[in-house]
């Protein structure tokens, strides 16, 4: 999963507005320590919809053409701010953000990824905190 998103810098991200409705917004996502971490804007509206209601889902980057190296990759779990000054300023050492920003720690609830195999299988791996990855073959 790191690589994946790894290999491009943008990716969309999916949050909850006030009435509901889904927001898609581009974001980078960076990999600390075996985690998942969003840093955003002061007062973006991804930043205070993930505060309001820390569900997201996040798309990676399928890069270009049709190849999608890696597979398709989506992500959905919880985003919790991180307002510890010390996480925050680890945090900034390593990506050098603006001076001001919001940071989320993720807790992942599902992993998706599809590709396909030897151009005849659409395989589907899905992964859940505490079971094993189910992968589906559809011909």
């Amino acid at each position: 999963m790191e690589a994946r998103f790894g290999a491009f810098t943008h990716h969309v991200l999916a949050t909850l507005r006030k009435d509901g409705s889904p927001r898609t917004t581009g974001l980078e996502v960076r990999f600390l320590n075996g985690e998942m971490w969003l840093g955003m804007m002061p007062d973006s509206l991804k930043a205070l919809d993930l505060m309001r209601d820390p569900r997201f889902a996040l798309q990676a980057n399928p890069g270009e053409g049709q190849t999608m190296g890696g597979g398709d990759v989506r992500i959905s779990g919880l985003a919790r701010e991180v307002t510890d000054p010390a996480a925050k300023a680890g945090y900034g050492e390593e990506v050098g953000p603006p001076e001001q920003f919001h940071l989320f720690r993720t807790e992942l609830t599902e992993v998706v990824r599809t590709f396909v195999e030897d151009d005849t299988y659409l395989v589907v791996q899905v992964w859940k905190p505490g079971a094993p990855v189910r992968t589906i073959k559809r011909t």
